[in-house]
């Protein structure tokens, strides 16, 4: 795959997965996320694999962390052919909780936070001729459950606006493919506030979870197309997921 990948949330989950298995089919990756220390150590693995990487520490939720994200992957390798847009945070809680903070850090991550990267990537893919949005948003948008309506409505948020996205990209320059994950072992729940929900989500997690492996080997499927084919939706659960 001779590609250049950058990828947001990159140290941990989904996110390194794909910088793995994508760095190990041949593609460049530069990777971006909070927690500095972890991309050190994911771009060292990957370099004494054989692979291609760089990383910079890439806050989302300020126009200047995926922008600098942008910036070195074209520095570095002369293009970005794809921007994986898989930051994300999940804070669950009935709306009635009023838990206005959380609200604001799911909007600024999820919704906020792949504006951004858009903003960031979308001119260098309309000056080099192509480009590919690939970013994970998650069946809960699809099966709306109570405690989740926050987190699900930005999730839906971006569903909407890659998909309005795409109508006014036909003229073959721009791919966008929306990842939705079920249940995947990762520590997102270990972030959720309200501690009955966290334990919850963390229990069905480990009983059901699938790997970030499978998520990430179908980011490579959609991005190892032929230019002219767009796979615009993948939703992957675990076979045993309601």
């Amino acid at each position: 795959m001779d590609k250049v990948v950058a990828i947001t949330g990159a140290s941990s989950g989904i996110g390194a997965a794909t910088a793995l298995e994508l760095a190990g089919r041949g593609a460049a990756v530069v990777l971006g996320a909070r927690r500095a220390d972890r991309l050190e150590s994911l771009v060292a693995r990957i370099r004494a694999e054989g692979g291609r990487a760089e990383s910079t520490e890439v806050d989302v939720t300020r126009r200047a962390g995926p922008q600098r994200l942008v910036e070195l992957a074209v520095a570095r390798f002369g293009r970005l052919d794809v921007l994986v847009g898989n930051a994300g945070i999940a804070r669950t809680a009935p709306v009635a909780d009023l838990d206005l903070d959380n609200w604001d850090a799911m909007i600024d991550v999820n919704l906020r936070g792949v504006l951004h990267g858009i903003a960031a990537a979308l001119p260098v893919f309309r000056e080099q001729g192509h480009g590919h949005l690939v970013t994970t948003i998650s069946t809960s948008g699809l099966k709306i459950v109570p405690g989740q309506a926050v987190y699900a409505g930005t999730k839906n948020a971006v569903r909407t606006l890659l998909e309005a996205l795409r109508q006014e990209s036909t003229d073959g320059v721009l791919r966008t493919t929306s990842i939705s994950p079920g249940f995947v072992r990762t520590e997102l729940a270990d972030h959720i506030t309200e501690p009955g929900q966290r334990a919850q989500v963390q229990e069905t997690m480990a009983a059901l979870g699938i790997g970030p492996d499978a998520v990430a080997r179908a980011i490579a499927f959609a991005v190892e197309q032929p230019e002219d084919v767009e796979i615009g939706d993948i939703t992957l659960r675990p076979a045993r997921q309601g």
